[in-house]
């Protein structure tokens, strides 16, 4: 963070101090939440938790070389002490913003909104110093923390923003004004919460609404290929510029194909110029990202030659989001088990299936090992059956759906679209997954892991990546 005295950041939250001899003191390291993070000269975060208080490891953080507590009751040691932690950080981390000479880049969507986000740091870092939201950590806390992280050298902020409801986005955007505004997609992901994705897009669109008019900086970076998003054009006053395979888009992908590994290519036209992208990553889905990463660097001033190069050498920074390891003895495991909604799921099996040509020229086999998507209401029967059918018609070798009910729907859409025999089966848990797994998988096979977060399918691959290291018979 810049650095900032105790006494000001005090009047800024409205707070009062506590045991601080001297206000004047300044926080010239990080805002923590999570008092391992802590570290000389940081500003610990006291949040009340359903497991554990913060406020209980006041001394500790002070004793590590915290300079004070932010807390909502005096501690003992030095703090600043506020009616509500949550509402400090994002009063503090809006004074921070707007003194930093920071471009503010958001971005928010129903899926990609992560991989986007690392893509889009990863291309604007070889321009500049930039800081963005590690992880998904897109809300109320998250973001406020990531925009306390930039320092006095930082040019670029880029955060994810993410919603579950209407007024989220337009929260954490009075918290910290952008300047460029991106919306990805208006797809499923909590289409059970929002009640239908024309209310998943008036949330989304809080985005464009919060940026400046163009005549200020304002930028709109819009998804020329999703109709819901490509509307919301009318609802900013803000420069629009358009990405995707439309023929309309100002920065658009031509010649778009999927390597024998499942990496996409494609020949990246911008307003300025174009050039080829061969990616790292895996899965046709990351056309769109990488589209949108580099809509955003154009209007930052970078070439495409220098955007298609940095698109060409970056790689996933946000763990299972198709991590893709070879294990020693041939087997490949694709971890995509941080989240799943009906779109990633389906851009995971498309990338799996483009893996499928290489296995099978190895002699292996593709298989996709699968659990609840999460939060879709009413469409949850008909979502998982279509992804279950989906499986079949891009000839997934094997399909383990995995867990309750929703798994069943899963398999029984295999089943229905023409999956027999052993090609499909329905398992109870995550062990019963990796059992089967141990005793069928041989070299050359590429297994898929992919569910909701709460499901933890996670484990699945991490225990066959340890079955890897520890050595399997071959078959």
């Amino acid at each position: 963070m810049i650095a900032l005295s105790l006494a000001e950041i005090a009047e800024v939250v409205g707070g009062q101090t506590h045991d601080i001899p001297d206000p004047s003191v300044q926080v010239t390291g990080e805002v923590v939440r999570d008092s391992r993070e802590v570290g000389p000269g940081s500003l610990f975060a006291a949040f009340v938790g359903e497991r554990v208080d913060g406020h209980d490891f006041a001394a500790q953080v002070v004793g590590q070389g915290a300079v004070a507590v932010l807390a909502s009751r005096p501690v003992g040691v030095p703090a600043i002490v506020v009616d509500d932690v949550q509402t400090a950080l994002g009063a503090l981390a809006r004074h921070v913003v707007r003194r930093l000479g920071a471009t503010l880049v958001a971005l928010t969507g129903s899926a990609g909104k992560t991989s986007t986000k690392d893509l889009i740091a990863q291309v604007l870092r070889t321009k500049a110093p930039t800081v963005f939201t590690p992880g998904s950590l897109n809300n109320e806390i998250g973001l406020p923390l990531t925009a306390l992280s930039a320092t006095g050298e930082t040019r670029f902020l880029v955060l994810e923003m993410g919603a579950r409801g209407i007024g989220h986005i337009r929260y954490l955007t009075d918290l910290t004004p952008p300047k460029i505004g991106l919306v990805l997609n208006v797809g499923t992901a909590h289409i059970g919460e929002f009640g239908g994705r024309e209310q998943i897009a008036q949330a989304k669109g809080e985005l464009v609404e919060a940026l400046p008019a163009a005549e200020d900086g304002g930028v709109a970076v819009l998804n020329a290929d999703d109709p819901l998003v490509r509307a919301m054009a009318s609802r900013t006053k803000a420069k629009v510029v358009l990405f995707g395979e439309s023929a309309e888009a100002d920065v658009r992908a031509e010649n778009v194909r999927l390597t024998d590994t499942g990496q996409p290519a494609f020949s990246l036209h911008t307003p300025s110029g174009a050039s080829d992208v061969t990616m790292r990553l895996y899965g046709e889905h990351h056309v769109s990202n990488a589209l949108a990463a580099a809509a955003v660097a154009h209007e930052l001033g970078m070439s495409a030659e220098e955007i298609a190069l940095a698109l060409s050498e970056a790689d996933s920074l946000s763990r299972w989001r198709m991590e893709v390891t070879e294990r020693p003895d041939g087997v490949t495991i694709v971890n995509d088990a941080y989240n799943a909604n009906p779109e990633s799921m389906r851009a995971a099996l498309r990338a799996l299936a483009a893996m499928g040509t290489a296995a099978q020229a190895r002699g292996g086999r593709t298989w996709a090992v699968l659990g609840k998507m999460a939060e879709l209401g009413d469409e949850a029967l008909a979502e998982h059956d279509a992804v279950g059918r989906l499986a079949v018609r891009l000839n997934v070798g094997k399909l383990v759906a995995v867990g309750g009910v929703e798994a069943s729907w899963l398999q029984l859409g295999a089943y229905n679209e023409g999956s027999w025999g052993e090609e499909s089966v329905h398992v109870s848990d995550a062990q019963a997954a990796v059992d089967l797994l141990r005793s069928e998988l041989r070299p050359g096979d590429v297994v898929l892991v992919k569910a909701s977060r709460s499901v933890g399918l996670e484990s699945v691959a991490q225990a066959l990546l340890q079955t890897g290291a520890e050595g399997v018979d071959a078959r």
